[in-house]
């Protein structure tokens, strides 16, 4: 178990962003938009090493739910429907610390294939 976990989760008003505050006092404001294309389930990232897609035309997501999973995690429900993402606390933390750089990273893999944040297909 880690000695990092968060005090706080808070969805904000729209429904856009999630404000984790860690029991260290380290605060991250995250995009539902972040947490639904780097979701840690087996749809994005798939089963095994390669089979990773990417999710395009999320830009507008949003939460409608979160479950606590244990005592290391929380599922996150968007209103795509997609809500089989567990995301531990030390997932949380890293797209707190590293999402610039990991979405930095999704946007160039939209590029890459012809696809964009704004128009929904399926993910590849």
């Amino acid at each position: 178990m880690s000695d990092i976990w968060p005090s706080e989760l808070r969805v904000s008003k729209d429904r856009q962003r999630l404000v984790v505050t860690f029991n260290d006092g380290q605060s991250f404001d995250l995009s539902a938009e972040l947490l639904r294309v780097l979701s840690p389930s087996a749809e994005v990232q798939g089963h095994g090493p390669g089979q990773k897609v990417t999710v395009p035309g999320k830009r507008n997501v949003a939460i409608i739910s979160m479950m606590p999973t244990g005592n290391y995690a929380v599922r996150i429900g968007f209103d795509d429907m997609h809500d089989t993402g567990i995301y531990t606390w030390t997932y949380l933390r890293e797209l707190g610390e590293r999402g610039a750089e990991l979405f930095s990273a999704y946007e160039a893999e939209l590029s890459e294939k012809g696809m964009n944040r704004d128009t929904a297909e399926k993910p590849r």
